[in-house]
């Protein structure tokens, strides 16, 4: 079966710093919960992403126990989109479209993930019972980590 989640968030800030952080690999160890031990593996250069870029991660969804993960970046469109799709990980499929949408507010950010677990019926219980739940912790962490990072505003007194 075939899972979807959708996220949106507006950035007060400007199209080319939104894509400058997002396009950055290193920077989703920023945005991902320390419980994860989320970390790059392979030695890439500090450039935006790329099609066709490969990136190679370990990172502990449960019980501190740690998968390896490799990503391979596609459809990049400089400042709008890139997708990232699962090569090796723990699902049977994991697509994550990355947009970005300039606005008079900012940039609208919207992740969309389509994802599909392994083992059937066992996978279809364990997303219910684990794998919603610890996305949804996951992406609410991230919220918080670009809204302290981009639209934190200092009270005046």
């Amino acid at each position: 079966m075939t899972y979807q989640l959708i996220r949106e968030q507006q950035i007060n800030s400007d199209i080319g710093s939104v894509w400058t952080f997002f396009s950055s690999p290193y920077n989703l160890s920023v945005i991902t919960p320390e419980f994860m031990n989320f970390q790059v593996l392979n030695n890439l250069a500090d450039e935006p992403v790329y099609n066709g870029m490969i990136i190679d991660y370990t990172v502990s969804p449960m019980w501190g126990i740690p998968l390896r993960w490799k990503t391979k970046i596609l459809g990049v469109n400089f400042q709008k989109s890139f997708t990232d799709i699962q090569l090796k990980g723990p699902y049977s499929l994991w697509k994550h479209r990355h947009e970005f949408i300039p606005n008079k507010n900012g940039v609208l950010v919207v992740d969309t993930i389509n994802y599909e677990l392994p083992f059937g019926a066992i996978g279809q219980l364990a997303h219910r019972v684990l794998v919603q739940k610890r996305l949804n912790e996951i992406f609410a962490y991230r919220y918080k980590k670009v809204e302290d990072l981009f639209n934190h505003t200092t009270d005046l007194p």
